[in-house]
This record gives structure tokens, C-alpha cells and sequence, in this order.
């Protein structure tokens, strides 16, 4: 099974005060914004591609959202990696057969469309790592 580098989600305090470094800087191009309010979510997403790369901007949209505990924390900065397998539900089940834990209550379907889970950072050495697929897989 292939593991390809899909996206890198960014916490960031504002989209807006976010967003020209990515467009400007970087030359990248907005390509999709929306909120997801789902609980354990509670996210405004911009999503920005560069020439060779996905970066979700992650704006939490209250103070109990895992975007500003995030923040809290650790401040500003790379909140996971993810990467597109063509299978979740085998990535998974392989994942799990190597001794991979996994965030069993991230398992969900965003708002456009991804499936996806994060990894348990126990087990990526404090990184947190998403699989996630796609409907056209």
C-alpha cells in the first residue's frame, strides 16, 4: 500500500493575518475556505496550494477547539502531516498489525469529503500523522 504526501496542516491564531505569506510569499493560491463545527473539530480551513504542495490553514473557532489547545501549548505552527493511502480501512488495519495506535475518535468524513484518522504521536514519535483517503479512491 502507498502512503503519498497529501497535505501539512498549519495552526494559525487568523487565516486572514495567515493568509498573505502563503498567497504572497509563497505564491500559493487559495484554492477552498470553509469551517467545520463538527465537536472535537471546531476549525475555520483555508487551504492553500503551492507549486508542489497542500497546506490547510487551521483557525480554531473557540477556545476548546484541538486547534487552540494546540496553540496553547505548543503556539503557532505544524499541527500535523498527512498522508493519502488508497485504502483507509486497510491502512488502518496494516498500521494496527505493526503496533500503530491510532486517535480512535478522529475517524470521521470532513466537511468536503475526506476521509480521514490521525495516528496516536505515541507511536510516531510525538509527530501527529492523519491518513486519510479520498472519495474517489
Amino acid at each position: 500500500m502507498y502512503h503519498v504526501f497529501d497535505h501539512m496542516g498549519i495552526a494559525v491564531r487568523s487565516i486572514d493575518e495567515a493568509l498573505p505569506f502563503y498567497i504572497n510569499v509563497l505564491n500559493g493560491v487559495l484554492e477552498d475556505r470553509y469551517t467545520s463545527e463538527a465537536p472535537g473539530v471546531e476549525v475555520h480551513v483555508a487551504v492553500v496550494r503551492t507549486a508542489d504542495n497542500l497546506i490547510e490553514l487551521l483557525e480554531p473557532t473557540n477556545k476548546n477547539s484541538p486547534i487552540a489547545r494546540f496553540i496553547k501549548q505548543k503556539g503557532k505552527g505544524v499541527h500535523h502531516i498527512a498522508y493519502r493511502v488508497d485504502d483507509l480501512d486497510k491502512a488502518i488495519e496494516d498500521a494496527k498489525e505493526k503496533g500503530v495506535r491510532f486517535l480512535e475518535d478522529t475517524l470521521r468524513t470532513n466537511a468536503r469529503g475526506r476521509k480521514l484518522i490521525y495516528m496516536n504521536p505515541a507511536s510516531t514519535e510525538g509527530t501527529l500523522v492523519e491518513l486519510c483517503s479520498y472519495p474517489e479512491n
